[in-house]
């Protein structure tokens, strides 16, 4: 029987936080087209004279805030959790950490992988819902670097996770002691947001998504790939978990980059909001990110905690990640695990060797 390995794939960092670090990766994630999805000219101009000289030196300040001694959170935390699943699946899987853009590259850890006798692989993007600028663009690098070879392997991807009951069960079990001991009064999940234009070409019939208020109310055929939708499916999902009362949550998004319209609602337009309805004791969970990185600790535990103080609350508390607890490592087990059931054939397995269109 082939040696099989795991690929554990998260979108990326740079190798320090420093301007130039910075630079490489932030060239390297919006020179990605299914990232910033424009004419290619109009790409080059606005990363390189807009984008990287003014957004690298302001990040790299931001990624100084968070480093840890052992690298960044999401790098640090993305080890912690590949070494405890690799401890997990010893008898069945090599394992080994990726990442999107920078570094452990795909490249190497393919190469690593290879190196053991590896013929069969598991990818699994570490991203919860799908979108075409992250599970898209991963399953479609993957596919590419495992095609270079002379001889193809099989190779298999885990689907995305947003509704899966051991990512909501592992979630909430993180989350639950936070918000008893901040005592909070109301539950923001915000997730990372993506422009409205890679939704809109997620929907088939073009007649679904952002066509309503109440498109994103339940996951239909119509919006099964609508990266908004299955947000909403994660945050009712936790919300049930959790006991949380219908006008005690609600979903919001951050993280939008410039002036083209991005999913909403807006975090932070909805924190002055609550702060302004009243809510004084506020818990944010970031169910997108499966480890703490810059997008949590920094944007939302700093600067979002100090705008939503500054409009009148008393404290915001934001719920840390899955990083490597022991719930979510068994979640990962079991995805990698349900995976492997269902793809079991060679034939079904080998089959996606080409890039993949857009989630």
């Amino acid at each position: 029987m082939p040696l099989k390995g795991l690929l554990l794939v998260n979108l990326g960092t740079p190798d320090a936080p420093e301007t130039g670090a910075v630079r490489r990766y932030l060239r390297e994630f919006l020179s990605d087209p299914r990232v910033l999805d424009i004419h290619p000219l109009g790409r080059s101009l606005l990363l390189n004279f807009i984008i990287l000289p003014f957004r690298s030196p302001k990040s790299a300040h931001a990624y100084r805030t968070v480093w840890m001694e052992q690298g960044s959170p999401l790098l640090v935390h993305s080890r912690a959790l590949a070494a405890a699943v690799a401890g997990r699946l010893a008898d069945e899987y090599a394992v080994e950490l990726a990442m999107r853009y920078g570094n452990p590259s795909l490249p190497d850890a393919v190469a690593r992988l290879r190196a053991r006798g590896v013929t069969d692989f598991t990818v699994m993007p570490l991203y919860p819902q799908e979108a075409p600028s992250s599970s898209g663009s991963t399953l479609a690098r993957t596919y590419e670097v495992l095609s270079q070879s002379w001889d193809v392997p099989n190779v298999r991807a885990v689907p995305a996770f947003h509704s899966h009951p051991a990512f909501l069960d592992a979630f909430a079990e993180v989350a639950r002691p936070v918000i008893s001991n901040a005592r909070a009064e109301y539950v923001l999940f915000s997730f990372h947001g993506v422009p409205e234009r890679h939704v809109r070409k997620s929907d088939p019939s073009g007649e679904h998504c952002l066509a309503s208020a109440g498109c994103c109310d339940a996951l239909t055929d119509a919006n099964r790939h609508c990266y908004r939708a299955q947000c909403y499916s994660t945050a009712r999902g936790l919300a049930a978990r959790l006991g949380l009362p219908a006008d005690g949550w609600s979903v919001s998004f951050q993280s939008r980059l410039g002036r083209t319209p991005w999913v909403s609602p807006y975090t932070d337009l909805v924190l002055p909001e609550l702060a302004a309805r009243g809510i004084k004791r506020l818990a944010v969970m970031c169910p997108a990110f499966v480890a703490d990185c810059l997008e949590t600790v920094e944007e939302v535990g700093v600067r979002e905690k100090e705008r939503f103080l500054a409009s009148g609350g008393e404290s915001l508390t934001l719920v840390p990640s899955l990083n490597a607890h022991p719930a979510w490592v068994d979640a990962v087990v079991r995805l990698v695990r349900e995976s492997a059931a269902t793809t079991s054939s060679p034939a079904v397995a080998a089959a996606p060797l080409v890039p993949a269109p857009p989630a």
